[in-house]
């Protein structure tokens, strides 16, 4: 059947799809209760069309016409899904995966072959459950579901541009899917900039694209393609720096903010789902509350319109004056109000209806349900307090709980009495309110002034809400009194619900934003690599940890020694002798207890030049998170048997080492560098931690043959379980000598590879000499366990395929441009423009390769070579910067270092006025704190931070200032009980 050409394949299908319909009919027939579900979804129009769905055969043909013809096929799934009539899709499947099952029996075992029949049925069950939901709702939806072309459709037709026809085959594995559409020649994949529109799962009232830039402030184009990149599986550090032009470059943090967003609506539209199943199933539903649930664009605005109809609820009091029957008289009295006359409505017997004011009042509580629920009133009493004057008002608590300890009660001084518009007030203001609030101290409300609600009122009563003919005064005053109960019961609380839940969700969003960006600003501290460093984790009691550890990073020596208990004197020479007998210069001590002291004790020695001949510096560094690390699995497994004590003290020195390496092992959560950092949505905060720790360890690239499995892991498109392989892969075939073997390491596919591979180096001169040590050996050796590993391998897996890959075995060669940033699928455009500048492989990262860069894209320029070589601007650029960077770049050495120091201030020795340096040690939404090196930080107010300022030759900086920065700042105010510094910036060092 696989020689089949494709219009075989297509008649096939046909003709297999026609035996199929009456499966597909009985199955849709016999669940009557799942029609009527569906048809609720549709307008009354097409619901009407959906119960004629059950039409003999000969009608059909009738309809082949209208729709298209597109076939669409999902990207690495193997599950096919395609546009025709609506049973081809799955003939084409069953009778590819009959194919499948013939080719599996012939070749593998009778093991893999019992397992590949196991995969191929889960599959075709999940094709055939797939295939009725989409039968469904195209013969539900009529021709209105073929008259517009999916715009997925469109942009997948796109990429298919690049396969050849006769590859084209339908069932295809996803290993072949997906090497296919990778851009192999550098040109990225452009989706259609006029296709904005993008098929959601759940489909709604709005366009998710349209409200996701309006969130955003993102174009539609851009929010389109995002969108498409995140449904193909693509990673932020990958989108970053290889599909640039598909974005407009965005920066991390903003394709962050956007991913974000659109988590959020389409969680939204799955709930809103949800919901409309649940009220379904209770018989509730009806077109207008169908109408309205498929408008909710937030969860306040779900809840506000479902909860009337939740489980267990014990009804509004509208829905109780609807059960009475009065929901006539209310409609009654808007659209004819001469005729409606209330007396008639009396049933003395009734409770509820026994008096004309029972009456009166239920007919209110149904206009006031009815005023509520309704889309535009809703609107306009939005865009009426946008344009008015809202505030948000917190006070102490009149009645605090007995456990509410005093001092907290002090914490939130400022806000016992505050008041602001909600337009001016600030994100960490809202936070510490929020705080407050929840420990029962400060009582918060949202102010809306009367004349928005007499507005309201006057708008309702003349336009929206005004009757149709002459009502008489008592009917207007029943009217009138449901405007003022809508308002007040209904519309006021879903204000203030709506104002607090989005000042809350901005500021937690805006604070997890600033956690991350201070995240990645600590992670790209520039190393110190090639110093012996001795880490110190200070203490009283139980002395102070020392730990040595060589410029690799391999631990030389542990002690303990006491500087705090009278021996002090004695245990200087004990140091003076570590120092001295491992060429150790540099000192390291941790910020935690008697950090201080332990400060002042080697600031002390260093001035009376005890360590001479050495010239010993020291320097403070942040030691959050050591603890917790020095008792985990990880450290466990990397410093076996040795106490968690002195693995704190390792840990604090090899931060100085390599920052990044180092940081990587702790949750960064504990890292301890946010604001309200335990008051914000945690699964929010884990996830933009750590994308921007995948970010950073992306962007700064590993050594694939001798990085740490928890390094490996933050790369982008790898896990815990793909770093493992890789490890256990290196370790038992040896070093990785190109990229290409990455393909070799099980887990690793096509598209882990694709988006890993340009974080990846591999060092040329180490696989130099691996490979000049290995050819002491015979050749014969190393050929023979070349093929006999390969051929361990085909005993596995098919062997048609394997024996392809046993002769890359055989030969594989070092591949220069493994060791740069540019990307495996860029590769062809690489060697174009090396042979059009004129250099050579040997030359990557040599002053001549950029001498020979500069003069080529002086003449021309970047946006025409890339025209000539056929690609962008943007992958031009990435390749000149891999052909010109040294082997051992490292983009963190534009990163401020720690600052070492000699000598310390006391805080009683600063005066007003005084000009210090000091290190950025976090960043605030309200301020920078800074240690000035006096024991306490001092703090820049966020006024005083001004853009002249900040330094503008730090361009990678994605924040003007960070943990790390050093900066010159004046005191301008010393709170001495208080312990408070408050600083001015002078500049950014």
């Amino acid at each position: 059947m696989s020689s089949l050409p494709r219009r075989a394949k297509i008649q096939v299908q046909t003709a297999v799809s026609k035996d199929e319909f009456s499966y597909f009919s009985e199955l849709s027939s016999a669940s009557e209760e799942d029609d009527k579900e569906d048809s609720v979804w549709e307008p009354q129009k097409k619901v009407s069309r959906s119960r004629k769905q059950p039409a003999p055969k000969d009608s059909k043909p009738k309809r082949v016409p209208r729709i298209k013809n597109t076939p669409q096929i999902s990207d690495g799934t193997g599950i096919v899904d395609v546009k025709e009539e609506p049973n081809s899709s799955v003939a084409i499947a069953d009778v590819d995966l009959e194919e499948k099952k013939t080719k599996l029996e012939t070749v593998q075992t009778l093991k893999s072959a019992k397992t590949k029949r196991k995969t191929s049925a889960q599959r075709t069950k999940k094709l055939k459950i797939d295939e009725v939901k989409n039968k469904a709702s195209n013969l539900e939806g009529g021709t209105n579901s073929t008259e517009i072309p999916s715009t997925s459709t469109m942009w997948e037709g796109v990429c298919k541009k690049e396969e050849s026809e006769d590859d084209f085959t339908f069932g295809q594995s996803p290993l072949k899917k997906i090497k296919t559409e990778t851009c192999l020649q550098g040109q990225p994949v452009k989706f259609p900039a006029n296709t904005n529109n993008i098929n959601e799962e759940v489909e709604m009232n709005w366009d998710i694209v349209q409200v996701l830039s309006e969130r955003t402030n993102v174009e539609l184009w851009v929010c389109a393609n995002i969108i498409r990149l995140f449904n193909d599986d693509n990673t932020i550090p990958f989108i970053i720096r290889y599909r640039k032009e598909l974005i407009n470059n965005l920066d991390a943090d903003s394709l962050r903010e956007v991913r974000q967003t659109l988590e959020e609506l389409r969680a939204v539209a799955k709930k809103v789902h949800s919901t409309i199943q649940k009220i379904k199933k209770e018989g509730k539903m009806s077109e207008c509350l169908l109408k309205a649930l498929l408008n909710c664009k937030t969860f306040e605005e779900l809840e506000h319109v479902s909860a009337p109809y939740k489980t267990g609820s014990k009804g509004t009091k509208a829905q109780r004056a609807k059960q009475l029957g009065l929901e006539g008289a209310a409609w009654t009295l808007l659209e004819k109000p001469g005729e409606l006359n209330l007396l008639s409505y009396i049933r003395p017997d009734i409770k509820g209806l026994s008096v004309l004011q029972d009456i009166e009042t239920g007919v209110q509580h149904i206009l006031a349900d009815m005023i509520a629920k309704d889309k535009d009133t809703l609107d306009f009493i939005r865009k009426l307090c946008q344009n008015r004057y809202i505030c948000i008002q917190s006070s102490l608590a009149k009645v605090s709980s007995k456990k509410v300890n005093e001092k907290d009660v002090d914490k939130f001084q400022l806000y016992q009495n505050f008041s602001c518009n909600i337009r001016n007030i600030q994100h960490h203001q809202i936070l510490a309110i929020n705080r407050g609030e929840n420990l029962k101290i400060l009582t918060v409300k949202v102010n809306i002034s009367d004349g928005v609600k007499n507005e309201f009122c006057r708008w309702c009563i003349q336009n929206r809400w005004r009757p149709r003919g002459f009502a008489r005064p008592e009917l207007m005053k029943i009217l009138h009194n449901s405007l003022d109960d809508s308002f007040k019961r209904l519309i006021y609380p879903l204000l203030c619900r709506e104002f607090r839940a989005k000042l809350t969700s901005d500021a937690e969003k805006e604070s997890v934003m600033m956690f991350g960006r201070n995240l990645r600003q600590l992670l790209l501290t520039s190393p110190v690599p090639g110093r012996t460093l001795m880490g110190v984790d200070p203490g009283y009691k139980h002395g102070c940890k020392l730990a040595i550890i060589s410029p690799t990073s391999q631990i030389l020596h542990t002690d303990v020694v006491y500087l705090h208990c009278g021996q002090g004197f004695r245990e200087a020479e004990k140091i003076k002798r570590l120092l001295l007998n491992f060429n150790c210069s540099t000192v390291v001590i941790g910020n935690g207890t008697a950090c201080r002291e332990t400060e002042a004790y080697f600031a002390d020695l260093i001035m009376k030049n005890y360590f001479t001949p050495l010239d010993v510096v020291y320097c403070i560094v942040s030691e959050a998170g050591a603890s917790i690390y020095s008792v985990s699995p990880e450290a466990n497994k990397e410093m076996p048997g040795l106490d968690p004590n002195l693995r704190s003290a390792v840990s604090i020195a090899r931060r100085v080492q390599d920052p990044l390496a180092e940081l990587v092992k702790i949750e960064p959560k504990h890292i301890g560098v946010g604001m309200y950092q335990h008051d914000v949505s945690q699964t929010l905060l884990k996830a933009t931690l750590d994308s921007v720790v995948e970010e950073c360890v992306s962007f700064v690239g590993v050594d694939i043959n001798i990085c740490s499995e928890v390094l490996l892991r933050h790369i982008a498109g790898l896990n815990a379980n793909r770093a493992k392989n890789i490890i256990e892969w290196r370790e038992k075939n040896g070093p990785f000598i190109n990229r290409e073997q990455l393909k070799k390491v099980k887990g690793l596919g096509p598209k882990s590879f694709q988006q890993c591979a340009g974080f990846i180096r591999i060092n040329q001169d180490y696989i130099r000499t691996f490979c000049s040590s290995q050819q002491i050996e015979s050749s014969g050796q190393i050929q023979g366990v070349a093929v006999t590993s390969s051929a361990g391998e085909v005993t596995n897996e098919k062997q048609g395929k394997k024996k392809s890959k046993t002769t890359v075995d055989v030969v594989l060669k070092p591949n220069p441009l493994d060791q740069t940033c540019i990307h495996p699928e860029s590769y062809d455009i690489a060697m174009r423009f090396l042979s059009f500048i004129g250099g050579t492989l040997c030359e990557i990262g040599k002053p001549e390769m950029q001498q020979k860069i500069n003069s080529s894209l002086e003449k021309e320029g970047i946006e025409k070579t890339a025209e000539r070589l056929q690609t962008t601007a943007h992958t031009l650029q990435v390749i000149v910067d891999g052909l010109s960077q040294p082997e051992s770049f490292d983009f963190r050495t534009d990163f401020d270092k720690p600052d070492f120091k000699r000598s310390i201030v006391c805080l009683e020795d600063l005066q007003v006025g005084t000009v210090l340096t000091g290190k950025v040690e976090n960043a605030t939404l309200f301020g920078i704190f800074v240690d000035i090196g006096v024991g306490k930080s001092g703090l820049i107010p966020i006024r005083n931070v001004t853009e002249a300022k900040l330094s503008k030759t730090k361009k990678r900086r994605s924040l003007g200032l960070g943990p790390g920065e050093r900066v010159e700042v004046r005191v301008l105010n010393i709170d001495v009980p208080r312990s408070r510094i408050t600083l001015d910036l002078i500049r950014v060092l």
